[in-house]
């Protein structure tokens, strides 16, 4: 009998060992949403909140998850494709990848740097090709720049649209709840008592 983790690991290794990009993006997807998930069930599940608060802090974060996990996912996939196209048009390239373009000339010159044109698809016509070289080095580039994108989404971005978003939540609670109490000063959240 298989062990389930070995299993896993094996998954893992057979569909992020050419893009190390890809696993973190997944696993920063995963890690976001999985700390959103805790922190909105200790809210829900916390007796020593009120459920007027609750009522609050439960959308707000949801909003907040939504806001980490999107930004993460957006601005890291777009890098990581970014990244990756540059490397498959040759607009960037190791020096064992451009010596071999600049050996056939006349067939990747007019080519080279253009949206059409790709890298990866050159490399299964031509057993010469240094994929080897090519692989390891789109690999780390990508996945530098994912790293970089990951920092600047969740240090940057993600704060500054939360901060927004949140401080819009809370200003048409406010008001929500200022106006109830204008309808029923007495209600048992005013602090007024009979």
């Amino acid at each position: 009998m298989a062990n389930p983790f070995q299993n896993i690991l094996n998954w893992v290794a057979q569909n992020f060992r050419k893009d190390a990009s890809k696993m973190l993006i997944w696993t920063g997807v995963a890690g976001w949403g999985l700390s959103s998930l805790a922190q909105i069930c200790g809210i829900a599940f916390n007796k020593k909140i009120p459920k007027e608060q609750k009522s609050f802090l439960i959308p707000q974060e949801i909003a907040d998850a939504a806001v980490n996990v999107g930004a993460f996912f957006l601005i890291t996939q777009v890098t990581k494709k970014t990244v990756a196209k540059l490397f498959s048009t040759g607009k960037l390239a190791p020096q064992k990848v451009r010596l071999f373009l600049n050996k056939n000339k006349e067939l990747y010159s007019d080519k080279v740097g253009k949206l059409g044109f790709d890298l990866d698809e050159v490399l299964k016509k031509n057993s010469d090709f240094p994929k080897e070289e090519y692989y390891a080095c789109k690999n780390f580039y990508t996945t530098i720049a994912t790293v970089g994108a990951g920092v600047l989404s969740s240090n940057i971005v993600t704060p500054l649209i939360r901060n927004y978003s949140a401080s819009k939540m809370q200003k048409s609670y406010l008001e929500k709840n200022s106006y109830q109490k204008q309808i029923n000063p007495y209600s048992k959240s005013s602090g007024m008592k009979i």
